[in-house]
């Protein structure tokens, strides 16, 4: 996939660069003082890396990580086990669920607050890696690239199509390496199918089916006490003295903390089930789209969509995404097609129709998810990470010879942790990492647009609408408006055209202090 090279890549309306202009401080008001504090670089080694038996600290990526608990743990442990990275900085705002992690890295200071961190020791670190929740990736992961630090952040990228666009082409500006955590990216799979589809070996590709088993969190589902679907509970509780709830909200509405599970109406948000809560995730997309749907955007050097239609099940409702959900976005013609593509996703377990090559003994549709590509001289499939890539029928892998076109990445998808640690240290311009901020915003992006698709509104805004207009959407279920119909997606603008109620959901207002930097 090409760097954004384009117009388009690099627009901002006139009111969002107005509106951004002095965005460069995320919090607190003194996060970033002055302009030469942006620009300081990487001058002082921790002290507990000095001594016998250590590698050099030039060759050492000592960078900070903001995230701990969750993916967090598999992140750092496999930035460690590169041989050439140190956790120097570790932050999380829930000292209980991340204590194993801070137990594992006894060296490294401890924060609670990563502005605190970024505020007083920016000068001791390189890099940056981010495995909060979704809603705080952006503003985390743009205070980092505005003090000139490489960025590593968990999938996707950003909650909202505004902070993917941003954050697109700050790797470039602030001369930063930047890699999204879909190690899918770097799979043989991906460029297996890149090199097949380059050799015509299924000709024109103008239909791609992907799918999940996901969610595998509560999101959607009706309660007899909640006609209108899962929501956030009435009655609040004192969260846990080890969690800072207050900084785990981070950039979404502020609210109560909820009562538990165990009693009635009761949720369990943390430490995963946010994911289903779109102020604080971004849904099945969100989760598995970045490891999924990259396979057909890099194959087919897809960009913007510019049309997303959906349909779901169990409904959702306004503050969670639906049970499952069947989405086609339509993408415009590439140097790579002959014309538009359509690329359907399923999940809450939904399959495409089972190809017709397959022996019927042959499993199809198992697993985590997977992609199928529809071509005019025949059809490719893989799993998840693009793993077990295959020409169907899979009689077609005997004696195929396509030479070798792209360079794989040392230990594929494990690879990709350790890709970016190579990167970092070998500096900005010289060498590639498999998901850079550059081309992770075009996926990211396409994901949130299918969000937009499915996402509901509060029925008062729709009351200023023409009157046989709003009806004519009750009959349909009016809080959701751009269901069932086609979303039409102004990529140049980042705007619907056809249903403004949606609009709200491209850039979200944050809740102060919180901001993006360095845009």
């Amino acid at each position: 996939m090409e760097h954004l090279t384009n117009n388009t890549s690099n627009i901002k309306t006139n009111n969002m660069k107005e509106n951004e202009e002095k965005a460069d401080s995320t919090s607190r008001r003194d996060f970033v003082k002055t302009s030469a504090l942006a620009a300081a670089g990487f001058t002082i080694v921790p002290r507990f890396v000095l001594g016998k038996g250590y590698r050099a600290p030039s060759d050492t990526l000592y960078y900070a990580s903001v995230g701990l608990g969750g993916k967090g743990t598999s992140d750092n442990a496999a930035f460690v086990a590169s041989g050439k990275a140190k956790p120097a900085f570790l932050c999380d705002v829930d000292q209980d669920y991340a204590a194993h992690v801070f137990n594992k890295y006894p060296d490294a200071k401890k924060y609670v607050d990563w502005r605190e961190m970024f505020d007083k020791e920016h000068k001791n670190f390189d890099a940056v890696h981010c495995a909060t929740p979704d809603h705080t990736h952006a503003v985390v992961a743009t205070a980092a690239m505005a003090l000139k630090k490489h960025v590593y952040v968990q999938k996707p990228m950003a909650h909202d199509v505004y902070e993917a666009r941003m954050m697109a082409n700050m790797g470039k500006k602030y001369k930063v390496q930047t890699q999204m955590g879909n190690q899918g990216s770097s799979s043989d799979g991906v460029r297996q199918m890149m090199e097949w589809y380059d050799a015509g070996l299924i000709g024109d590709v103008t239909e791609v089916w992907c799918w999940t088993n996901r969610p595998v969190w509560p999101q959607g589902y009706y309660q007899a006490n909640t006609p209108n679907g899962l929501q956030w509970p009435k009655q609040s509780t004192t969260p846990p003295s080890t969690l800072n709830w207050d900084l785990w909200q981070g950039t979404a509405k502020e609210r109560p903390y909820p009562i538990g599970k165990d009693q009635p109406g009761g949720v369990q948000v943390l430490p995963f089930n946010w994911r289903g809560w779109w102020d604080f995730g971004t849904g099945v997309l969100g989760d598995m789209g970045a490891h999924i749907l990259h396979g057909p955007m890099k194959v087919l050097n897809l960009k913007y969509v510019d049309k997303v239609s959906t349909s779901v099940g169990q409904g959702g409702s306004l503050e969670t995404g639906p049970a499952s959900s069947f989405t086609t976005m339509t993408f415009p013609k590439t140097n790579k097609t002959k014309g538009p593509v359509k690329v359907h996703w399923l999940d809450g377990g939904m399959i495409p129709p089972r190809p017709e090559e397959l022996d019927p003994a042959e499993h199809w549709g198992e697993g985590d998810g997977g992609m199928l590509f529809i071509g005019t001289k025949g059809k490719m499939t893989a799993g998840c990470y693009a793993s077990r890539a295959r020409l169907l029928p899979t009689s077609r892998m005997d004696d195929l010879n396509v030479p070798e076109k792209y360079a794989r990445v040392k230990n594929g998808t494990e690879g990709h942790y350790a890709q970016w640690v190579e990167a970092c240290l070998a500096g900005y311009g010289n060498m590639e990492t498999s998901s850079p901020f550059e081309e992770a915003a075009l996926l990211t992006e396409a994901m949130l647009m299918c969000n937009l698709a499915i996402r509901g509104v509060n029925v008062p805004k729709l009351a200023a609408a023409d009157a046989q207009q709003v009806e004519g959407r009750r009959r349909r279920g009016a809080s959701y408006p751009a269901r069932y119909i086609d979303l039409i997606y102004d990529a140049a603008n980042l705007k619907v055209t056809n249903v403004d109620e949606v609009n709200q959901f491209v850039k979200r207002d944050y809740r102060q202090p919180w901001k993006l930097s360095g845009i």
